[in-house]
C-alpha cells in the first residue's frame, strides 16, 4: 500500500496531466502512467483549474515535485534539463556540506550559547 500522501499526489498528477498536450502524454512512458493510476486514492477528490498556477492551488509539495520530475524527463529542452541537473547537483552539494558541518565533532558547541549567568546567592 502506498502512503496516502503519494496516493493524493497521484490522483492530482493525473488530473493535471488531462491538461496537457497530447503530445506531451504520449511522452511519458506508459508504466509511468500506469504506476500513477494503479496508486492513486481513488477517493481524493482534486479538481484542476488550468487556468491558475500550481502555486495558486491546493496541489501537494510531493505531485507539484512529480511534474517537476516529469518536465525535467520528457518535456525539458537539452538545455533546460542541462539547467536543471546543474542546480540540482549545487543543492545537492550544498545539503552535504551543511549536513558535514553540522556533524562535525569540531563543530558541534560552536553555536552553543557559551554565557553563563554566575549570579551569587546572598
Amino acid at each position: 500500500m502506498v502512503d496516502i500522501e503519494y496516493a493524493n499526489a497521484y490522483t492530482e498528477v493525473l488530473e493535471i496531466l488531462k491538461y496537457i498536450s497530447v503530445e506531451d502524454y504520449n511522452k511519458i512512458p506508459k508504466n509511468k502512467i500506469e504506476l500513477f493510476q494503479i496508486n492513486a486514492n481513488n477517493d481524493y477528490h482534486f479538481t484542476y483549474i488550468p487556468e491558475k498556477t500550481l502555486n495558486e492551488q491546493n496541489v501537494s509539495k510531493i505531485a507539484k515535485g512529480i511534474i517537476a520530475i516529469l518536465f525535467r524527463d520528457y518535456w525539458a529542452t537539452d538545455y533546460q534539463r542541462a539547467r536543471i541537473l546543474e542546480k540540482e547537483n549545487q543543492d545537492r552539494e550544498e545539503l552535504e556540506r551543511q549536513k558535514g558541518e553540522k556533524y562535525n565533532p569540531d563543530n558541534i558547541f560552536k553555536n552553543k550559547n557559551t554565557n553563563t549567568n554566575n549570579d551569587t546567592v546572598n
